[in-house]
């Protein structure tokens, strides 16, 4: 058969357990439950530097962030890889497009997308009236474009209320249809219309949503705005003066202290959920309607996950399941290969996206790519596995932290403040009880610290010294040979 249309479905700051078919008790998602029932799931999918651009690096180049370079949110830095999925594609026959957000730079920096059609969401670096005009997010942005052209010059994505980073929640201010979700989905269905047909495709759908803000449309709201929903997963070991200091700040990484601000985030979060699954309900409909469901392979993943206020935090860049932990489902269509529905407890990363693109589409992988094709465990065949995943993020506060996660626990290291958490993920899903100090696991944590040891040990930060982490070392949020 010819090679398979692509289509990656991705999302910003979607949380791994976000989904009813990974058993949420709250949040409804019936077209990624359907996509999910009869594809391969992946319950241990991870974002091993979990913020918006170290993500996007690994998912774009297959690397690893000790090799990619970014190990910390930093914007302005120039996105100068060699081999990226979009650029490889393009060169073996593809025709590639993305619609929605990129979060590169420069921002029109197409990345091997021989079409773009972008939408970054509010980034206020691109915003501030101190880089030039060109990269300004009113010059380079053409969801705002076609936002201003039909509602006047005063419309933003911006004017429902609730800012980019925040707990705050309001709905959608304008008409349903003008909402950033539903232009990226009216945009993709308008490629699929008007592609070229002599050729496959490579679709990336990417929407910002569910990351803040909170605006879906009101009738989104309505759906959870007066339910009882879970509560955030809270500990002992919880620092809660932090949010009692910190929690009166809109986008406070501590959290909120006020309690129905909190359930007014959570039902903003899952209103906007449920509004991305619909608009890709819309999309796969428009895919079937073209013929070409059943020879395409669809993929559905997040850059990261979102804390919403477990442990008393908020946001993303921690270790915690909240954060780093993410959905991925691969749809294989019928005429592409045969496959049975599964879920599969390999420990799988973002890097891994490339080289099993790159492997549905025939595309050898290039040289220096860290992570490993799923497409053998898809078909039955055999499974690739890691033992363990290094993770990391340089953050501000003291709180850059270092994680080694494996099937079944995971251990944390702050490397400022040098203290260590170790969470036994199988019996403790939600991490609510550190063990750290537990005499029985102290032979498994030894090992688990010894494999980051060995991680850091030749890290220009001066991490590890091959045999103990060392503490007092000044994180970077991008490796020295990325910034030459």
């Amino acid at each position: 058969m010819k090679e398979p249309n692509i289509l990656l479905l991705m999302c910003d700051q979607f949380r791994g357990d976000c989904l009813s078919y990974a058993g949420h008790p709250d949040v409804k998602t019936p077209y990624l439950d359907t996509l999910a029932s009869e594809g391969a799931f992946f319950d241990h999918a991870y974002s091993s530097c979990p913020s918006c651009i170290p993500a996007r690096v690994a998912l774009f180049t297959g690397k690893s962030q000790e090799h990619h370079g970014r190990v910390g949110y930093e914007d302005g830095i120039d996105w100068n890889y060699e081999h990226m999925l979009a650029e490889e594609m393009s060169n073996n026959g593809y025709q590639t497009q993305c619609i929605g957000k990129m979060h590169v730079h420069p921002s029109r920096k197409h990345c091997g997308f021989q079409g773009l059609r972008l939408h970054d969401g509010y980034l206020g670096y691109y915003r501030n009236n101190s880089i030039p005009h060109y990269e300004h997010q009113e010059v380079t942005d053409d969801y705002l474009r076609d936002l201003k052209n039909i509602l006047g010059t005063k419309a933003d994505f911006n004017a429902s209320g609730p800012e980019c980073n925040s707990w705050v929640t309001h709905p959608w201010i304008y008409d349903e249809r003008f909402h950033p979700t539903n232009w990226v989905t009216e945009e993709s269905i308008r490629f699929l219309e008007t592609r070229d047909r002599t050729r496959p495709f490579f679709l990336m759908s990417s929407y910002v949503r569910p990351h803040q803000p909170f605006d879906a449309p009101a009738s989104y709201f309505d759906l959870y705005k007066d339910k009882d929903l879970r509560k955030p997963a809270y500990s002992d070991w919880d620092d809660i003066e932090k949010t009692e200091q910190f929690g009166y700040r809109k986008d406070s990484v501590f959290g909120c202290n006020d309690e129905e601000q909190i359930h007014n985030a959570m039902a903003g979060y899952y209103a906007c959920i449920t509004h991305v699954d619909h608009q890709i309900g819309r999309l796969i409909s428009a895919l079937m309607e073209s013929g070409e469901y059943d020879n395409t392979v669809i993929l559905f993943l997040a850059d990261h996950g979102e804390l919403l206020f477990d442990h008393h935090l908020y946001r993303k860049v921690f270790a915690y399941e909240g954060s780093s932990h993410i959905p991925l489902l691969i749809h294989v269509g019928k005429n592409v290969c045969d496959t049975t529905p599964f879920r599969s407890d390999t420990l799988v990363e973002l890097r891994d996206i490339m080289p099993t693109i790159l492997d549905f589409a025939n595309i050898p992988i290039p040289e220096g790519v860290d992570g490993f094709s799923l497409v053998p465990e898809i078909q039955g065949k055999q499974r690739n596995n890691r033992e363990y995943l290094h993770g990391e993020h340089s953050f501000h506060s003291g709180l850059s932290s270092h994680f080694i996660v494996t099937e079944t626990d995971k251990f944390i290291w702050y490397s400022e403040k040098n203290t260590e958490q170790y969470f036994d993920l199988k019996n403790d899903p939600r991490e609510e009880h550190n063990l750290i100090e537990d005499r029985q696991y102290q032979e498994r944590i030894s090992y688990l610290r010894n494999l980051l040891v060995q991680e850091l040990k030749d890290r220009e930060e001066g991490y590890s010294d091959g045999v103990s982490l060392q503490t007092g070392c000044t994180p970077v949020n991008s490796l020295s040979f990325l910034l030459k």
